[in-house]
């Protein structure tokens, strides 16, 4: 791939061979080694700077959603939850990655040959309208009308960086969004606007890559291991289950995370945390702890002795007798009630509530209760 000092593309081609790696190094090696001596890697890390200034021209959606990382001591027992750092060359593996996609998808359609498309639709309508009412208690707008750019909703994420409601925006604004899904037919990609994408560069791990590679195969005749007329002939009905199958992992890597969040906090059950508020339900509250990212939920129950009332523009419970409100981005001291890792759910009760010290084994297990689950960015 051939790129100007601009980040755009000029040129790229496709061929078959073997990599024979020279070194094996990881991502805080080779960053520890630019930053030591810019030297080092010095034209990769210009071909970034590079791609990433087209990004930023092109407008994307760039969401801030660190990434929790387990850290498991011998016995089985989480020692540790920290957000994975994020480096330069991290970004720059992306970027490489992002235009190799791009690439593939360009060459299989202009060789008209199948390809399986990496679309991601822009917000519905209504989900836009639930955007535009959260973002509206903030004092934030968003431009009318459904012809939305990436670039809009990136501004608001811009706004709020650094503030205390950063980490909720971020969340509302990915619940916001549609899911990517694989599809024969070319929708384009709102959040990277892109007009063509396709996922290439993972054939190990991921079958849609696989697939692109096997068409590259065909249309450039580098082999007989192409795509078979049956593949060809299967590619919408490969393309829900690939989807269907992603989501499920998705799913099963999230209740993971739950339930070792759970079980990290099950000793501290009793003690009081500072959380902030990152949902609101007739029922009750739903919290999320800053330093570990695990969420819980306040039911209605454990609030001060007052009758409720839930307001559904302002996203908020208000207090009839005492006027008093919980609502979105508050912060809120809570005591956790319980800690279930076999359901990874989390109950919590306002520390001024003045309840009696829970019970570290109740003899109930009460159904998990849970905020809708958000999907994961996977581009």
């Amino acid at each position: 791939m051939r790129i100007d000092a601009q980040g755009r593309k000029q040129s790229h081609k496709f061929g078959r061979g073997l990599m024979r790696s020279a070194a094996r190094k990881t991502y805080e090696e080779v960053q520890a080694e630019h930053e030591s001596d810019p030297a080092h890697h010095a034209g990769l890390y210009a071909a970034y700077r590079a791609l990433a200034a087209a990004r930023a021209a092109r407008g994307t959606l760039e969401l801030d959603l660190p990434e929790r990382k387990v850290e498991l001591g011998p016995d089985g027992q989480v020692v540790n939850i920290a957000p994975r750092p994020r480096l330069a060359s991290h970004r720059l593996i992306e970027e490489f990655m992002i235009l190799a996609n791009v690439c593939a998808a360009e060459e299989l359609e202009a060789r008209r040959l199948p390809c399986m498309y990496r679309v991601h639709a822009p917000p519905t309508a209504e989900k836009l309208d639930n955007l535009r009412a959260f973002l509206g208690t903030l004092g934030i707008s968003l431009p009318p009308g459904d012809a939305l750019h990436p670039r809009d909703l990136d501004g608001v994420l811009r706004l709020v960086a650094g503030t205390e409601q950063s980490a909720l925006v971020n969340e509302t604004v990915l619940r916001s969004q549609s899911q990517a899904e694989y599809a024969p037919d070319n929708l384009g990609h709102f959040g990277l606007a892109l007009s063509r994408y396709a996922h290439f560069t993972s054939p190990i791990r991921r079958y849609a890559d696989l697939l692109v590679h096997r068409a590259l195969i065909t249309g450039l005749k580098l082999g007989p291991d192409g795509l078979s007329p049956d593949d060809i002939s299967g590619f919408g009905d490969t393309a829900e289950t690939i989807t269907a199958t992603e989501r499920r992992a998705q799913l099963a890597e999230r209740d993971s995370t739950d339930r070792y969040l759970a079980l990290y906090l099950q000793h501290r059950v009793g003690e009081i945390f500072t959380s902030r508020i990152s949902g609101v339900t007739k029922f009750g509250l739903f919290v999320t702890l800053p330093e570990s990212g695990a969420s819980g939920f306040v039911s209605l129950s454990t609030l001060s002795d007052d009758f409720w009332m839930y307001d559904e523009p302002t996203k908020s419970l208000i207090g009839k007798r005492t006027r008093r409100t919980y609502q979105l981005t508050d912060a809120l001291d809570v005591r956790l009630l319980e800690a279930r890792p076999v359901t990874g759910g989390l109950l919590f009760a306002p520390a001024a509530a003045g309840l009696p010290e829970p019970r570290r084994a109740p003899a109930k297990t009460r159904p998990k209760q849970r905020q809708k689950q958000r999907p994961k960015q996977h581009r």
